[in-house]
C-alpha cells in the first residue's frame, strides 16, 4: 500500500494512494488510524514530507563502490568498515518532493547527490534479533543526501556539509509492498542517468542495522533510517535538477538552485 502525508485547504493529513485517488485518514498510518470518508485527487493537493521522523538516522558508508570511489578522488586507498556505524541528520533539513534544494551562496562548489533507501519504523522496538528486526518496519521511501563535500570534510560532526537547510529531500511516499531483492536505485540529473545501481547490494543489510541499533536505544514509530548509497556524483550547480529513482517505490524529484548572496 502507498501512503501520502499531504496539505489540502490547508490542512495536513495522511491517506492511502490507489491510482490517482487519495483516501483520507485520521491519525498516522502505522498508529491508530480512523478513515474520515473523504477522497481527493491527487492532483488537488501538495504532497508534503512523507514523515516527520522522531529521530532521524544515517546508515554509515555502506556500499563498497561509493568507498572505492570516494577513496579515489582523495587519492588515498579505500577503508571498508568493520562494523555499522550509524549517525543521525536534522529535519530543519528536509523536504518534499518537488521543492528546491537551495545552495548557500558562499558554499564551496562541491554539491553532490546521495540517493537512499529510506526505512520507515512502524513500532516500536529495543533489543531485536536480526532474524526479527524487519518487525518493526513499516514501508519504505526515497531520500537524496545531499552533501557539501567541503564542509563534509572539514567539519567533525558534518552541521553544515549534511544538514544545510534543504538538503534532506525525502519522498513522495511511503510503499509498504517492496521486492528488495530486486530494486534497483536510479539516479537522473537533467534527464539523463547517472547512476544505477542494486539498492539492496549493501554491505550492512537492513536487519542487521536495526539489531545493532536497538540493543542501545528504542525505535519509535515515525523514525527513519536513511540506508547510504553507492556511486559518486557530479557537482552540482544552479539549475540542475536531480531524480532518484527507486524501483518499486517511485521518483523523487528536486530542482536546484543557487542562492544570492
Amino acid at each position: 500500500m502507498r501512503w501520502v502525508r499531504f496539505t489540502h485547504d490547508g490542512v495536513t493529513a495522511y491517506g492511502s494512494l490507489a491510482g490517482d485517488t487519495i483516501s483520507e485518514i485520521q491519525g498516522e498510518p502505522w498508529g491508530t488510524a480512523t478513515p474520515t470518508g473523504r477522497k481527493l485527487p491527487l492532483s488537488a493537493v501538495k504532497l508534503e514530507v512523507p514523515v516527520i521522523p522522531r529521530t532521524f538516522y544515517c546508515a554509515g558508508i555502506n556500499y563498497a563502490a561509493h568507498i572505492r570511489e570516494m577513496a579515489h578522488k582523495r587519492g588515498v586507498e579505500p577503508v571498508f568498515p568493520e562494523k555499522a556505524d550509524i549517525g543521525y541528520r536534522a529535519n530543519n533539513a528536509l523536504i518534499a518532493d518537488g521543492e528546491t534544494v537551495v545552495i548557500p551562496a558562499h558554499a564551496p562548489p562541491k554539491v553532490n547527490y546521495e540517493g537512499e533507501l529510506v526505512v520507515v519504523i512502524g513500532k516500536q522496538a529495543k533489543h531485536l534479533s536480526e532474524a526479527d528486526a524487519m518487525s518493526c518496519v513499516f514501508g519504505y521511501t526515497i531520500g537524496n543526501d545531499v552533501s557539501e563535500r567541503t564542509w563534509q570534510r572539514g567539519d567533525r560532526t558534518f552541521w553544515r556539509g549534511k544538514n544545510t537547510d534543504t538538503f534532506k529531500p525525502m519522498g513522495p511516499w511511503i510503499e509498504t509492498d517492496v521486492n528488495l531483492d530486486t530494486m534497483e536505485t536510479i539516479v537522473r540529473v537533467n534527464g539523463k542517468e547517472d547512476l544505477r545501481f542494486k539498492t539492496n547490494d549493501m554491505i550492512f543489510g537492513i536487519a542487521h542495522y536495526i539489531s545493532v541499533m536497538t540493543k542501545y536505544m528504542t525505535l519509535y514509530p515515525g523514525d527513519v533510517i536513511w540506508m547510504g548509497t553507492d556511486g559518486t556524483s557530479p557537482d552540482l550547480v544552479d539549475g540542475d535538477v536531480v531524480e532518484v529513482e527507486l524501483t518499486g517505490i517511485g521518483v523523487l524529484r528536486n530542482p536546484f538552485a543557487k542562492a544570492v548572496a
